[in-house]
């Protein structure tokens, strides 16, 4: 942790982060004593914060262990980094002891510490500190302290939604400070689910899907939701996502409703669309996506008529109203007004004959001689270049690694023209010689 915090390297950091991980099921009090008399200046208001947090019922045995442990005096002024760290050990202990309401306070405290702070360094403590902030006030059931009443309401069809105040004011800080690791994928999923709710599709699929992509592998029930919208969010927008989407390594069995949809959207038959969100309303209502499988009915319809267009050139609609299994009391006048609709947003290219109760298709052109291959690229090529520039965004060089190689490629130099000299002055003693 030293280390790199004088040398600035957020790997090492890093790595002793994970190494916490792996030993948590050793941390004991007497042993967090210890390290706190030894890592924090003895009477300091950390170390006395921290200390009061932990229970008091070895006291003798935190004695014994302090004295025996024979480390060197504390410095007099601690890094940010062993500060902060202290207090994210205190507090792993503390819900791994089930002691939520010093848990509570230990992580409120930790966050007023860290908003004084601006370290590179600090940033891979700071995002474990914002997950367990959120995970404390959740256990206690308090969630509701760190959501202001003055907080960002957002009326949709699916009521209020009221957005964390505190933790995006977090996020707006790291965002500031360009803190990355502190930018949770948590955020971008939420974003993503409030611009589904305002029908912002476009958004809200690339929100959904970075937070899919970067979310840590072993997050599994996290990764499911965001795919499990962005399915939803990709046939509202008129896409049929691919197979292997569904076929993800453990994602199978809790994406197959959403695999039969899928298939019912694809094929527009409106019958199996209604018998597939029966069967899994269960699962549907308990993934809060009740209401926008409600909004794919139209989907459903669109592309079962641009279907029958491209198969008859002239049919008509009552029997348009029949292959799309329209259920309504006059489902002919519902069909004209459906292929008329249709026809005005440019999904099928057709024409009305309302004398004669028909619909038109026109000769299926040529598709390359229109636009649309060339978006479909563009699309494509967007997304590689989005992911490309994240990606030399992500890469970690060594801390002055550049000026590391001048100055060997200069040492180098030096003792190759010290060498010469040398040769020269020998040379030039065997002369007089």
């Amino acid at each position: 942790m030293e280390t790199g915090a004088h040398a600035r390297e957020v790997r090492r950091i890093m790595r002793a982060v994970r190494l916490t991980m792996a030993l948590r099921r050793k941390l004991k009090a007497p042993v967090l004593s210890a390290f706190l008399n030894f890592a924090l200046a003895p009477g300091s208001e950390a170390h006395s914060r921290l200390l009061s947090y932990l229970p008091k019922e070895d006291e003798h045995e935190m004695e014994v262990d302090t004295a025996s442990s024979g480390a060197p005096a504390p410095a007099k002024h601690p890094l940010p980094e062993l500060e902060i760290y202290c207090y994210l050990l205190v507090l792993i202990f503390l819900i791994d002891k089930k002691r939520y309401n010093e848990a509570k306070a230990c992580s409120s405290a930790s966050i007023a510490r860290l908003k004084n702070m601006n370290r590179r360094t600090v940033d891979v403590l700071a995002a474990r500190l914002y997950f367990y902030y959120s995970l404390c006030y959740e256990l206690t059931g308090d969630l509701a302290e760190i959501r202001g009443a003055r907080g960002l309401r957002i009326r949709s069809n699916f009521g209020v939604c009221l957005c964390n105040r505190n933790l995006l004011a977090l996020h707006r800080i790291a965002t500031l400070r360009h803190d990355e690791l502190g930018q949770f994928c948590r955020y971008l999923f939420y974003l993503g689910k409030i611009r589904t709710i305002q029908l912002e599709y476009t958004d809200a699929k690339e929100s959904l899907l970075q937070a899919a992509r970067k979310a840590p592998v072993a997050a599994l029930g996290f990764r499911v939701q965001c795919n499990k919208w962005a399915i939803i969010v990709r046939l509202l927008l008129g896409e049929i996502p691919e197979r292997t989407v569904f076929m993800q390594k453990g994602m199978e069995k809790a994406l197959r409703p959403y695999f039969e949809l899928t298939n019912a959207v694809r094929i527009g038959d409106l019958e199996l669309f209604k018998s597939v969100a029966e069967k899994f309303s269960s699962t549907f209502s308990s993934d809060r996506t009740n209401n926008l499988i409600v909004r794919l009915r139209h989907n459903v319809i669109r592309t079962g008529l641009r279907n029958i267009s491209i198969s008859y050139s002239r049919i008509s609609l009552a029997d348009v109203a029949k292959k799309l299994r329209l259920d309504s009391a006059n489902p002919v006048a519902d069909a004209e007004s459906i292929v008329s609709k249709a026809i005005r947003d440019g999904a099928i290219d057709a024409t009305v004959d309302h004398a004669n109760g028909w619909m038109v298709s026109k000769e299926t052109g040529d598709i390359y001689s229109t636009n649309e291959p060339q978006l479909a690229f563009n699309s494509r090529i967007a997304f590689c270049l989005n992911m490309h520039n994240e990606a030399v965004r992500a890469l970690r060089f060594p801390p002055n690694s550049h000026k590391e190689k001048e100055s060997a490629e200069k040492r180098r130099e030096r003792q190759q023209q010290e060498q010469e000299l040398a040769k020269h002055i020998a040379e030039e003693d065997d002369d007089e010689f």
